[in-house]
């Protein structure tokens, strides 16, 4: 039986974007702007941080009904004297756009299955710019980041998980696809719900299930299994590593798990 969506409170998206937002701008000032991001080939930490800093005044014009140039927005982060400080600044204008916003705003959102509008955008740029911190957390290191070198909540993580399968995953841009059907289960061992997503021809039907009583998975029927931690699991879903992939069980997990390294992202 599948169940609806486990809304997290307003304040622990606003929290949690504001943190990564922070996280952000240490780690790519730790990294230096000219440093390679393991997350994003092609790109520096420059690129990284005016990306980012683009996406909050993007999502800011979009709370407020505004129109803005992308490619201008960039380009001001690339030419920031003090880029880190121009990316907190935009951070906090979204924030406060956020904050400040009523609970029946009604403006576009983009992806399946979403929330009101006003937590819809919490929601995306919180788990945007945790992503996104994440690679610039691996742009200091020199490789992808272990769960435990992050800073980001379980709760956060199988929030994430949730909005990839259900809301990225299943759209008609996905390229997520197999000749072959394969089933995937996601069951983060601290997490309250379990997903399946189901890779054909076409979308992939993703469903959730609640942990407990008469809604167990045996994983009998799985090409892949994940049964790790939610914050592991987070990271690897989204090709920022493997470390999940650890606990990956199933007939099929090898093929499954090179598809979705593959074609199992969102640009």
């Amino acid at each position: 039986m599948t169940v609806p969506r486990v809304d997290l409170p307003m304040s622990t998206h606003l929290l949690a974007l504001g943190t990564a937002a922070a996280e952000l701008g240490g780690h790519a000032a730790a990294a230096g702007r000219d440093a390679p991001v393991p997350g994003c080939p092609d790109w520096t930490v420059a690129d990284l941080v005016a990306h980012q800093g683009m996406v909050h005044r993007w999502a800011t014009a979009t709370l407020e009904g505004r129109d803005v140039d992308d490619a201008a927005l960039e380009a001001e982060g690339l030419a920031a004297p003090e880029p880190t400080e121009w990316l907190a600044a935009g951070a906090a204008t979204l924030v406060a756009a956020l904050e400040g916003a009523d609970d029946d705003l009604d403006v576009r959102v983009f992806l399946r299955d979403p929330p009101p509008p006003r937590q819809f955008w919490a929601r995306r740029q919180a788990h945007e710019t945790t992503v996104h911190a994440v690679d610039a957390l691996a742009a200091a290191l020199g490789r992808a980041p272990l769960a435990a070198e992050t800073w980001i909540d379980p709760l956060v993580a199988a929030d994430g998980v949730d909005e990839l399968l259900t809301g990225f995953l299943t759209r008609s841009t996905s390229r997520l696809r197999s000749e072959r059907p394969l089933r995937v289960v996601v069951a983060p061992t601290d997490a309250a719900l379990w997903w399946q997503v189901d890779v054909g021809e076409g979308p992939p039907v993703t469903t959730r299930h609640a942990v407990g009583p008469g809604s167990a998975h045996d994983g009998s029927d799985a090409d892949l299994v994940l049964t790790a931690p939610a914050v592991p699991t987070y990271l690897t879903l989204w090709n920022r590593g493997d470390e999940a992939t650890a606990h990956a069980a199933g007939r099929a997990a090898e093929e499954a798990l090179e598809l979705w390294r593959a074609t199992a992202r969102v640009t």
